[in-house]
């Protein structure tokens, strides 16, 4: 199954600020975490989530800092700060009040009109 891109982009900070709440982290492994955590039906990219840690980190919602790994190698953690965990609340309140109301237009539509019923098709055009 493929998720479409505007889900994945409205999606995109409560993920990365619930990845940062469990514990502070760094680009790639951000996105292996998200791979890990969807079951693998969500691929992002560098290109889709560095923006997303940008706009972030201006909002105060995350705070950067380098770390030079024991190998030498230098990586950008990033740090959910208190004004982000306020932020993951909201979004997990507007998450859940969304899939409640999918939830309930779903349970609606199945129970009273059944799958493959007129009701469903794609409107005809006028005259037709």
């Amino acid at each position: 199954m493929e998720i479409g891109k505007d889900l994945i982009a409205a999606s995109s900070t409560p993920i990365v600020l619930a990845i940062l709440a469990e514990e502070d982290s760094y680009g790639y492994a951000i996105l292996q975490r998200v791979r890990e955590l969807s079951g693998g039906r969500m691929e992002w990219t560098d290109g889709m989530l560095y923006p997303v840690l940008h706009r972030l980190e201006r909002l105060g919602h995350v705070e950067a800092r380098w770390v030079v790994a024991e190998s030498g190698r230098r990586r950008k953690y990033y740090r959910i700060t208190s004004q982000g965990r306020s932020q993951l609340a909201e979004e997990r309140r507007q998450w859940q009040a969304v899939d409640a109301t999918l939830r309930g237009i779903w349970q609606a539509l199945s129970v009273s009109v059944p799958v493959g019923h007129p009701a469903l098709a794609a409107p005809r055009p006028e005259g037709a």
